[in-house]
């Protein structure tokens, strides 16, 4: 079976640093709730269904969110950790909360969002609402004795004996290689075994740096390579020898609307070649960011739960041949609303991309019932 593990955001409940910047109460539902279409056939707003607006200060709010993840095949939640040194924190409450309570009993790990806060919730990325340092090892330090209570709970994720921790921008770090070895070295003097290091990296070897595996940013890197018809190929070429800019260019600045691209195209392209060892696939829904973005978003179009089926198959085959603790795939994401790649119920699809998780699993699960079955008839 394949271990899918879900990206989790925890911007569902205001702080004091975003009520400052955009209006008391600003929670991701802000910019959800008030998406428009940017063009004719923009499907805008999204919004949720079985859950609701819901704040993740609640407690049975996490646990609905478990259930339908544990019922429906998701191994875990990967909670984004904000942590922009020397003890500065952000939306840290739900996933404290889940920490201290010991509920939801449902596996987790977490990953370090490492990157400077800016106006992108609102389109105005030149903003620095919060800036992310890097102090030196005594922050390193600070920070792993901060996390040490989660990595020594029960539900955390391992690979091997080893905590799972991803990284949002691990070359950003100042010395990565230090980073990974003093973690190391600090959870083996807990009595830990040491951390599964994972960087959210396109075309970077991760062990150079000390980190055992990368997972892509999905879905921007395959969305750069699609591949694309012949007559647009001409059109952006004669548009950039005669006026400097591509189609999609000139249609953001003129007519103010996104990037589009198809997401079957997406689906068909993605996975065409094997990945290296040290590559872990992410499946992503769909993507729209238009309600974070405006013009300067990304829209893959016609997205439906039998194509995201089609994406995942792909994705698995990718891991078949590792090691069952290693044949981990992730989903970006479980609850990014405002940038269209989710899979809690919705007022289009209901649970229907939860299901599409379910039924893949479930193929995947008696495909391995029969590779054993097999093995043990040959023997």
């Amino acid at each position: 079976m394949k271990r899918l593990i879900a990206f989790y955001l925890p911007q569902y409940h205001p702080i004091p640093l975003n009520d400052q910047a955009w209006g008391k109460g600003f929670t991701e539902w802000t910019n959800v709730a008030k998406a428009k279409p940017l063009y004719r056939g923009h499907l805008q707003p999204h919004l949720p269904s079985d859950l609701g607006y819901y704040d993740l200060r609640v407690p049975e709010t996490r646990e609905a969110q478990a259930q339908l993840a544990r019922s429906h095949g998701v191994e875990a939640f990967c909670y984004w950790h904000y942590w922009f040194g020397e003890g500065k924190r952000l939306l840290e409450r739900p996933f404290q909360e889940v920490l201290d309570s010991g509920s939801p009993d449902f596996p987790f790990c977490l990953a370090w969002a490492n990157e400077t806060w800016t106006g992108i919730w609102h389109g105005c990325g030149n903003e620095t609402l919060m800036e992310q340092r890097y102090p030196g090892k005594h922050d390193c330090e600070r920070h792993f004795e901060a996390l040490l209570p989660a990595f020594q709970d029960k539900r955390y994720v391992t690979v091997d004996g080893k905590r799972l921790f991803a990284v949002y921008k691990p070359t950003q770090i100042p010395d990565p290689a230090e980073f990974t070895g003093t973690w190391n070295d600090l959870a083996r003097q807990a009595g830990l075994e040491g951390f599964y290091f994972v960087g959210v990296a396109t075309e970077w070897n991760p062990q150079k740096d000390g980190f055992d595996a990368c997972v892509s940013t999905a879905p921007g890197a395959q969305v750069r390579t699609l591949p694309r018809p012949l007559a647009r190929r001409v059109i952006d070429y004669a548009l950039k020898r005669t006026v400097g800019e591509n189609v999609d260019s000139l249609m953001k600045k003129l007519l103010k609307r996104p990037m589009t691209r198809d997401y079957a195209a997406y689906v068909n392209h993605a996975y065409s070649e094997p990945l290296s060892d040290y590559e872990l696939p992410v499946v992503v829904s769909n993507w729209d960011n238009t309600p974070r973005s405006g013009a300067h978003g990304l829209v893959l179009e016609n997205s439906t739960p039998e194509l995201f089926k089609v994406l995942m198959r792909k994705a698995f085959a990718q891991v078949e041949s590792r090691d069952p603790e290693h044949r981990i795939v992730f989903l970006k994401s479980w609850n990014e609303w405002a940038e269209g790649n989710y899979v809690e119920p919705d007022r289009q699809y209901g649970t229907a991309y939860l299901e599409a998780i379910k039924e893949v699993l479930a193929e995947d699960g008696r495909a391995c019932t029969t590779h054993k079955m097999e093995r043990l008839v040959a023997a």
